[in-house]
Order: C-alpha cells, then structure tokens, then sequence
C-alpha cells in the first residue's frame, strides 16, 4: 500500500494496465486508470430483453435452481 501514495507513478510502471492490490498477499481489489472505463452510457433492458435473456441461460440456471431448491 506505500507505493499507492502515488497512484499515477503506480500506473506509468504498470504501462496503464490494472494493478492488483494486495493485502499480506490477498487480493482486495483492483486499480484501474481513468481511461479503462468504458464512458458509454448504459439503459436499462426492457422487460422482454430481461426475459428473453432469462430463457437463453436457462441450460446453465435451471440445475444451480433446482439445487438451491432444498437448501
């Protein structure tokens, strides 16, 4: 964490890629530069977007379901 006192210099070195930080050796998390992130905007998905993207993932939901079913 010493060297995120100066996060710009933490970005130059790493060639403007993310940086892992890590705490005694265990991921917390990721620091990425400004320009990484996308500027779109997003929209919400309408309600049959949301359904029709339901139904396509249903092979690889319906057994994770039907697992939790008695949890």
């Amino acid at each position: 964490m010493t060297e995120m006192r100066e996060p710009h210099k933490v970005l130059e070195k790493s060639g403007r890629e993310p940086v892992a930080v890590l705490k005694n050796s265990t991921l917390v998390g990721y620091f990425v530069p400004a320009d990484a992130i996308s500027n779109k905007t997003n929209r919400t998905a309408s309600m049959d977007e949301i359904k029709a993207s339901l139904l396509s993932r249903s092979a690889v939901t319906r057994p994770v379901l039907d697992y939790l079913k008695d949890k």
